[in-house]
């Protein structure tokens, strides 16, 4: 998939993981998509870069971002 993920849609990504999936136990352990989208966003943000190419991320990542397009109709 060559696509270019924004910021605003990663965080919107993992917000829906978060909404979907809570976290779970005494440390509020993200699940595993939203766990997997934060490597990603962390890059972002410490690069100070917009976007990124899903092509980047880890599989587990890649499935969760097509995953979340998929169902909120963001895929173009």
């Amino acid at each position: 998939m060559n696509k270019e993920i924004s910021i605003t849609e990663l965080e919107a990504a993992i917000n829906y993981w978060r909404q979907t999936s809570p976290s779970v136990g005494e440390e509020l352990r993200l699940s595993t998509q939203a766990a997997a989208l934060a490597s990603p966003y962390a890059m972002l943000i410490m690069t100070k870069r917009e976007s990124l190419n899903v092509e980047l991320f880890e599989p587990v990542a890649q499935q969760a971002i097509m995953h979340w397009l998929e169902r909120t109709d963001q895929s173009r």
